[in-house]
């Protein structure tokens, strides 16, 4: 089938070539590499936007690359997965130098093995399963947040939401309950914070250096992903000797790591332990840094709009009052809530872009693709557009909430679309209300400053950040002890 819209039938103007479309200015063997800034290569792509248009080439190195702005385009693009797009294949092979082998790389027959695997831990009813879990690290970030507020200090919101993050992912994929809120930094998350960046660095190398000699950035690399392989290693063979010892987890997995051994050791299932460690560590990277960052957005976002955050309080403290008793149905209740979350990642996706292969021959609008062709699909361009959503750079949560009048999902499309949707969608979205809700039930948002006093910068990385958010908080008068 098509993969995006291409030219009526019969229409008579030929299709153009990647290489004959405008875009920036490029020089021998670096291309418009120069151009870029590492931190801020979202940007320097949606500036090009702005001058070149919604389809322009761009050179890197010496790959000359379409970039894709338009909505429709995209999300066609993204439908036609896994069959028509694929990530880079040098992405995929920095993934596995790196050990990576799980369902965020994988594609084709790989992919389809690996997303049996996976799905069944992340669907609607396993989450439900393990909503209490949820609730107890909220509250062990409450009571970090509590003594925070009443020692009047600064909170560290990137560092805090880091662990509760980690904590949620951690406890739902092993059933281990590393508690790094309330224990300090946990093996995992220090590695993690080493990996991430360096596949970031990686992935704009014009040379792949590292495979001829290391820095000592890539000896720390390798150290930390042979940290976290052991680490992850340990705790599939604590899951084993569970599994073993009490046979009936086999027909109820009671956590994400024994669902998918449980489905690695079925015949003919296509993945094996090496597969299962890849994708826990691919849950542990994807699942840390974006909700992370997407509930720091939200906080900043909502604090600079304060009749959005009164009025998300108020809903909250009529809704869902208390934190110890929190309900799945209650969480469900919070629309506006989750109309912030929505307004939040459309003005700041944790995921500006996202880089693509052609796997087979097709045309983008009217521009014809060979297979192998770079693909990159810029996401925050029509999503604030005036166009498509009015007073586009206002922070306007109501907007999502006007039923068949509300801007459609095709155009803000934070979790993907398509077959490859986001598996941890659900999950995601519920960490998000859990937390905001915590937050807005017992205490008082004083603050959600940046270090200088300004508007909060982007970090583009392996996901947008903002830059060195502190949080200051005083408890409610509502709040129970």
């Amino acid at each position: 089938m098509p993969s995006t819209n291409a030219p009526a039938a019969g229409a008579e103007r030929p299709l153009r070539r990647i290489r004959s479309l405008p875009g920036p200015f490029a020089l021998p063997f670096v291309g418009s590499a120069l151009q870029l800034t590492r931190q801020r290569v979202h940007q320097d792509f949606e500036r090009w936007c702005r001058r070149y248009g919604p389809l322009f080439r761009v050179v890197l190195g010496n790959v000359t690359m379409l970039v894709v702005a338009d909505h429709a385009s995209v999300g066609a693009i993204l439908r036609d997965r896994p069959d028509g797009f694929r990530r880079p294949a040098v992405t995929d092979r920095i993934a596995r130098e790196m050990g990576a082998t799980g369902l965020f790389q994988a594609e084709g027959a790989e992919w389809r093995n690996q997303r049996r695997m996976v799905m069944p831990g992340f669907a609607p009813a396993a989450i439900k399963a393990y909503f209490p879990s949820l609730v107890t690290v909220a509250l062990r970030l409450r009571g970090r947040w509590r003594a925070a507020a009443e020692a009047g200090a600064d909170i560290d919101l990137e560092r805090d939401l880091k662990r509760y993050t980690v904590d949620i992912i951690a406890g739902l994929a092993f059933g281990t309950d590393v508690n790094t809120i309330e224990s300090g930094e946990d093996v995992i998350q220090r590695h993690m914070d080493v990996i991430l960046p360096a596949v970031m660095r990686r992935s704009f190398a014009i040379i792949p250096y590292w495979r001829w000699f290391k820095l000592p950035c890539d000896r720390l690399l390798e150290r930390s992903v042979a940290a976290l392989n052991a680490a992850i290693a340990v705790l599939i063979g604590q899951a084993r000797a569970r599994m073993r010892a009490e046979p009936e987890r086999r027909e109820c997995p009671r956590n994400l790591l024994e669902a998918m051994l449980n489905a690695a050791d079925q015949p003919d299932s296509g993945v094996d332990d090496n597969t299962v460690v890849g994708n826990v560590s691919t849950m542990l990277l994807a699942g840390e840094d974006t909700t992370a960052n997407t509930i720091a957005w939200m906080l900043y976002l909502m604090r600079r709009n304060p009749h959005t955050l009164r009025r998300a309080q108020e809903e909250v403290r009529r809704l869902a009052p208390d934190p110890a008793a929190f309900s799945i149905e209650q969480m469900d209740a919070l629309d506006y809530l989750g109309a912030c979350a929505s307004e939040a990642m459309r003005l700041k996706p944790v995921a500006p872009y996202l880089p693509l292969e052609a796997v087979r021959d097709t045309v983008i609008g009217d521009v014809n693709v060979p297979a192998g062709s770079f693909i990159w699909c810029v996401m925050r361009h029509d999503s604030v557009a005036e166009e498509h959503f009015p007073n586009a750079s206002a922070f306007e949560p109501e907007r999502w909430l006007r039923g068949e009048r509300a801007p459609g999902k095709h155009i803000s499309m934070p979790f993907g679309a398509g077959p490859r949707l986001c598996p941890g969608r659900y999950l995601a979205l519920l960490e998000i209300k859990i937390a905001l809700a915590m937050t807005l039930a017992s205490f008082e948002v004083e603050g959600v400053d940046t270090p200088d006093d300004k508007e909060a910068r982007e970090l583009g990385g392996f996901v947008m950040a903002p830059i060195g958010l502190r949080l200051r908080l005083e408890r409610a008068r509502t709040d129970a002890a």
